[in-house]
């Protein structure tokens, strides 16, 4: 087929403007961004991304909540009288990690009923020794009532798989503030009378001169809560009270002036309860 020289030039403008068309429509939605997709990909990769929580989909929320757990507790570091102590924690949960914390127990003294048997083996070791032993006293005290407020932080929240089905949430926490302790200073000296009349009980309790002393003290501890529904949870707790006292007076003509510190440190368990209620959830985790 023959085609004039005419009509060539109109179909190459024909096929140029058909084909401007075409290129338009392709890459209109890149035409505004010089830099491609290639770019923005890698600079999103490059940009690191917000921390995120490394437990999701928390089954229990705390914050704007206010909890009272009753505790029950004991000393273990008091080696001359067995001390149980009753008492609650109250606290307002500002977060889900941050919160206010007071803590109130309170330990009845039975006297000479709560002494442990180290107490009446020194003071026989002590008798049995000679005379230089027959004026041996064994000083000890017994913490009644004690107080403490502060912050708690608790950074760690986690889930355990209880046998493959159910799943148990618990988080854990730290204390630090201060408080004070109200203890009962005594002397314990050896019983010659109630020996003398056939009696077993060699220990004679007398009260110090500085019987029901308050001390204010440091207060560090750390605790666990095992969260049972959306309400109440288990709750695991040991704080540490560190108070400066005098040194053990063991001669009572030989009178101490110098002073060392002291730690109550007391373990504690009970349940605590949250409140108002958690807003509804659409599901459990």
């Amino acid at each position: 087929m023959y085609l004039s020289s005419r009509v060539l030039p109109a179909i190459s403008a024909c096929f140029g403007a058909v084909a401007a068309i075409l290129v338009g429509a392709v890459t209109p939605a890149h035409a505004a961004d010089p830099e491609g997709p290639g770019v923005e990909a890698l600079e999103a990769f490059r940009t690191p991304a917000p921390p995120r929580s490394a437990v999701e989909n928390r089954f229990f929320l705390k914050e704007g909540r206010f909890e009272i757990s009753p505790m029950f507790g004991y000393v273990p570091n008091n080696p001359f009288a067995v001390r149980y102590a009753g008492g609650a924690i109250l606290g307002y949960h500002f977060s889900e990690r941050f919160s206010l914390q007071a803590q109130a127990t309170y330990s009845p003294d039975s006297g000479e009923g709560d002494l442990k048997g180290l107490t009446s083996v020194l003071l026989d070791r002590a008798f049995n020794a000679g005379a230089s032993g027959r004026n041996f006293q064994q000083p000890l005290d017994k913490v009644g009532l004690s107080a403490s407020f502060g912050v708690a932080y608790a950074p760690f929240y986690g889930k355990i798989s209880l046998f493959g089905e159910t799943v148990l949430n618990f988080d854990l926490y730290g204390f630090a503030g201060v408080g004070m302790i109200s203890k009962n200073n005594y002397f314990a000296t050896y019983d010659q009378a109630a020996v003398a009349a056939g009696s077993t009980d060699i220990v004679m309790l007398n009260q110090a001169p500085t019987f029901n002393e308050v001390k204010v003290s440091p207060v560090l501890g750390i605790g666990q809560n095992f969260f049972i529904n959306q309400m109440m949870s288990v709750k695991l707790d040991a704080r540490a009270s560190f108070y400066l006292d005098n040194q053990p007076q063991y001669d009572p003509s030989v009178p101490t002036s110098s002073q060392r510190l002291y730690n109550n440190f007391m373990i504690s368990a009970g349940l605590g309860f949250f409140f108002p209620r958690m807003k509804p959830r659409l599901y459990n985790f």
